[in-house]
Order: C-alpha cells, then structure tokens, then sequence
C-alpha cells in the first residue's frame, strides 16, 4: 500500500466519526459543506479563495455557500479591504458544532494513542508536520 493512502485511510475514519459526532449533536451538513466550512478564515474568506483551499471549482464553492448560508452556518459580509467585495464568515451555529467535532477527534487521537503508543504517535505527528512544510500550500 502506498503512503498516500495509508495516510488517507485513517483520515477518512477520522472524517467520518466526526461527521458522524457533529450530525448526532444536531448539524444537519453534508461532508462536502464540512469541509468547505473548514477552510474558512476566522475573519473571513473571499469564495476564489474558499474554492482554491477547498479544491472545488468557484461554481461549486458557491453552491455550497449557498446552502450554508440559507441553513445559517455562513453569511456574507462586505470585505472591509475592497468594498466591491464579498467575505464569507462562519456563523454562532457554524462555531457551536465545532466542540463537537474537536472531542471526536481527541477521542479518536486517544485511540490511536492507546493503539500505537505515545512515543509513536508523537513521531508520526511530527513527520507529518515537517511534511506539511512542502506540501500545504494554506499554512
């Protein structure tokens, strides 16, 4: 198996569980409107922008915004740097799901950690923020 997918495996578990988590608590979203509402900026993004870290097309980003907007996760707001312009911002509602999801994962994290040992984890942890130096163009 190659590394790229023996990293996304257990990101997809991860994923999973805690879209499962957030639905349980009440958040009615969708996988693809998650992960779209993960790359907002807390002051704020520019929908090109959203599209680009999503790695959606604008047209999709859009639709998504759409429906988070009308189900209250998102509004948009004048961008105070060019008042042509329109920010995306994450809601209350949007924030509140958020503890949901951040216990998901330290459960999730403690499982592994239980499962692979702390020394391990720490490492694979580590590796994959030295990784993150080459390959995440958003840090």
């Amino acid at each position: 198996m190659n590394t790229g997918l023996l990293l996304y495996i257990p990101y997809r578990h991860l994923e999973n569980r805690v879209m499962d988590a957030i639905r349980a608590a009440g958040f009615d979203v969708t996988l693809a409107q998650a992960r779209l509402l993960q790359r907002l900026d807390p002051d704020g993004s520019r929908l090109t922008e959203l599209a680009e870290a999503a790695q959606v097309t604008k047209q999709t980003a859009g639709f998504l915004v759409d429906q988070l907007e009308k189900a209250g996760y998102v509004e948009r707001v004048p961008d105070p740097t060019d008042g042509r312009a329109r920010l995306v911002r994450g809601t209350d509602k949007a924030r509140a799901a958020a503890p949901f999801a951040e216990a998901e994962i330290t459960r999730i994290e403690a499982e592994w950690e239980q499962h692979v040992g702390r020394r391990r984890l720490t490492q694979l942890r580590d590796t994959l923020t030295k990784l993150c130096e080459i390959t995440d163009p958003y840090r």
